[in-house]
């Protein structure tokens, strides 16, 4: 009998053994609700840089994940592009069917009267080559200068300095360093290629830049700039002697409407939409006009430099010519830049 009444206090002792204690889960729960205030008053308290910065690296943190996001879907959501796909062949071939078509249709619209003679001079073409060689040499410096400047953080504190200031510094730099090579004899080749690189260096930091930009961009950017101006060089080198040597006056009437179109931002409130839409037309399309044809205009005032060279009335002077050609490459180039980067914004 005293067995049987054991038998339930036995196993009710039991399950309490088992059973978790309360003073063990109690001293648990008020250990982990005094971690944060205990943690709360040993933080040392953040100063408003600290803040700022923390809040800061937060918010660009998110900015970074979700233009990743949005690049990754817009890459799987939109198209292939057909002239991405194929081979380099292929790709080659399209590229040049796109050339020659431009070639083609710019010589039959402009270039419908071309030299009677049938052929361009021996020192004409010999004076051209040596322009365009100092043409490519002069771009070339100037990517390589540009690229380095950006690796070595130079466009982010160009970015972030005072706008006006740039302004003002680049014009300086680079009409200062045109004007004193186009007034250097060509006699003087050490001064005269000093100045040059100097020129190449100046463009080569205000356009620095740009490399932000996306790489696919500024190769098509490059293509179709080589291609416009390649085709616009041929029509000049190949019409009428001193054709479109009238072009000089209008173009320059142009490019100041151009320049203050560019200026506008600055100028006009951000209210006024329909001025800013109006100027930026005219700096994008406007400019590619303006400086095509530039482009034509001094490759004709190359050679007709190289007929009075010949003559003995002037001195030859190739670096002056390539410094007109460089110019209207990078203006060609930067608005070719600024129509893509806008049709991609369009197209996200």
């Amino acid at each position: 009998m005293a067995t049987l009444l054991r038998r339930p206090f036995a196993v009710a002792n039991t399950i309490l053994k088992q059973a978790p204690k309360a003073p063990v889960t109690f001293r648990t729960f008020q250990t982990q609700a005094q971690a944060p205030i205990k943690q709360a008053f040993t933080t040392k308290p953040a100063t408003p840089l600290q803040a700022f910065a923390s809040a800061r690296q937060h918010a660009l943190r998110q900015t970074f994940q979700q233009s990743s996001k949005r690049s990754y879907q817009q890459q799987a959501s939109t198209p292939q592009n057909p002239l991405a796909q194929g081979n380099l062949t292929q790709r080659l071939v399209y590229g040049g069917a796109i050339f020659g078509g431009t070639l083609l249709a710019i010589n039959l619209l402009f270039n419908r009267e071309t030299r009677e003679d049938g052929g361009m001079p021996p020192f004409e073409r010999a004076y051209l080559n040596d322009t365009f060689l100092h043409t490519g040499l002069g771009l070339g410096t100037i990517a390589i200068a540009a690229r380095a400047l950006h690796t070595s953080g130079w466009s982010v504190r160009l970015m972030s300095a005072n706008p006006w200031l740039v302004l003002g510094i680049g014009l300086v730099g680079s009409i200062g360093t045109m004007m004193a090579c186009h007034a250097t004899p060509p006699e003087n080749y050490v001064v005269k290629y000093g100045l040059w690189t100097a020129f190449n260096l100046t463009q080569a930091a205000l356009l620095s830049p740009m490399l932000f930009f996306s790489p696919a961009i500024l190769a098509r950017a490059g293509l179709y700039t080589v291609g416009m101006m390649g085709s616009i060089a041929f029509v000049g080198a190949t019409a009428k002697q001193e054709k479109y040597l009238y072009l000089g006056g209008p173009l320059l009437a142009g490019v100041a409407i151009v320049a203050l179109s560019g200026l506008a931002p600055m100028v006009l409130p951000v209210t006024a939409t329909r001025a800013l839409m109006v100027s930026e037309n005219l700096w994008l399309y406007g400019g590619l006009a303006v400086f095509g044809g530039f482009t034509l205009y001094d490759v004709q005032k190359v050679l007709a430099h190289a007929r009075l060279a010949e003559r003995g009335l002037m001195k030859k002077d190739t670096v002056n010519e390539s410094i007109s050609l460089e110019l209207d490459f990078i203006n060609i180039f930067v608005r070719m830049v600024q129509i893509l980067a806008m049709q991609q914004g369009r197209r996200k």
